[in-house]
Order: structure tokens, then sequence, then C-alpha cells
């Protein structure tokens, strides 16, 4: 009898693979299907499931309390920063990573980032590693999103794709084995295509750097009175306030 699939990085083979740490695991892309383009993209999750390597120890370095891991996974981050004594709060829609997070150490809710959240305008660091800038596929509605969450100053470090690609997709979870999740809308955007949303959605780049093959970006929400007065722009963002949740 055919398995009914299940609701994306909830009750899918991802949910599996973080309870055993182990892939492998894919996004497939089911739609727009564009001829050369890659079908399946590999999730590492592995690396996920491992303590934090180089390219995440810089990242972390750069982390100021509070932290808010915008799709935390199975909690590397968090309770490495835990570990630190930085505090820090993850966010998962998957109960499977919000689990492994707390067994781990470290604080996580399971919650869509476009849900209500804790200290909203009041968090230090924003984190989105490991390709989350496609979480809801329409990376400047998300980065319009996490304005609204960190205070003025703060900081946002995202990791891009490791190519330079601008691509809205429809994909699904996918195992080796075929089974797989209901489709859901994602976004792929290298260090270009991640920059001009952020100057769209009124964030200022920092830095830009890459580690161990893997790009990064640190972005800094402007603080009236320090960095620039407010813009017509600005207000209007806020007037509109976060996009609400699909």
């Amino acid at each position: 009898m055919p398995v009914v699939p299940g609701e994306p990085w909830t009750d899918d083979p991802y949910a599996h693979a973080l309870r055993t740490g182990r892939g492998p695991l894919y996004l497939r892309r089911m739609t727009p299907r564009t001829r050369g383009a890659v079908e399946l993209l590999p999730l590492d999750v592995e690396r996920w499931c491992a303590a934090p390597d180089t390219a995440d120890t810089d990242v972390l370095r750069r982390c100021t309390g509070p932290v808010l891991d915008v799709g935390c996974g199975p909690g590397r981050l968090v309770a490495a920063l835990a570990r630190r004594g930085i505090p820090a709060l993850g966010v998962d829609v998957s109960p499977a990573a919000v689990t492994r997070t707390r067994q781990h150490g470290g604080a996580a809710l399971r919650r869509s980032v476009f849900d209500r959240l804790p200290r909203e305008g009041r968090w230090g660091t924003l984190l989105l590693m490991d390709g989350n800038v496609g979480i809801g596929g329409d990376p400047l509605a998300l980065l319009v999103r996490l304005r609204d969450l960190v205070r003025p100053g703060g900081r946002l470090l995202v990791e891009a794709a490791g190519d330079e690609v601008n691509e809205r997709l429809t994909v699904r979870v996918e195992d080796a084995h075929g089974r797989h999740g209901l489709p859901f809308a994602w976004a792929r955007v290298g260090t270009n295509a991640l920059l001009c949303a952020a100057d769209a959605s009124g964030w200022t780049l920092a830095s830009r750097w890459t580690a161990d093959g893997r790009p990064f970006v640190e972005l800094h929400r402007p603080n009236p009175g320090l960095d620039e007065l407010p813009t017509a722009h600005d207000t209007h963002l806020t007037a509109q306030g976060g996009p609400a949740r699909p």
C-alpha cells in the first residue's frame, strides 16, 4: 500500500534523518524543470548533526547575544553558543529538530519564523545558515521579516548558495529510497542575489567571506541616529510589517 507523503520537515524523511544523524537526503526539484538543472539537491545531514566545523566556528565568533537561529535544524550552533555562555534560541518547524537541539543542550522552539516569536525587535544576532535563506521561497519577504526581529544595529549572518544562482522552486524532501514529503516553496540564492535582496529590504552589508567553500554575508540593521536616518522605504516596510504565514 503506498505511503502517504508527510508534511514538509515534520513527518517526512527529514525527521528520520535527524533522529539517526545520517542521510542521504535530498530536495527534489519539482518545478520549474529547467534543462540542465540538477534535479536532486543534496542536504548535508551528517554535517548538520556533527559538531560545528571551522566555517561554523568563524560564524559563531561573530555572534553577540541574544542570538536567534532561524531554521536551527539539529541545533549544533545553538548548543555551541550555549556552551560559550551566549544566550541563544533555535526555531524550527520540525519536532525532530527541536528535540535534538534540546538533547544537545540548546534551547529551541517549534515555530515558523513568520509566526509571533519571543523578543521581537530585540535580538542581537540572527543566524540563517545551511541554505535557510530559501525558507518560504521568497528571500526578500524573509529578509523583511528578519529585519523586524533584530534590534537596531543588530546583525544577520547568512550563508548563501555556493554558486551564483537566483531561483524560486517547488521542491520536496526525499531519501535514497524514494520516500518523500509533500511539495513546498523554496529558494536558492548566491551571494550577489542575496545582496540585492538585502539592499531592497533595508539591510546594510558589513562583510562577506568564504570558508571551506561556503560563502557567508554579515548584514546589519541600520541604527537610526547612528547609522542613518529613517527613509520613506523604511517607513513603508515598518507599516507593512512581516508577511503572513502561507
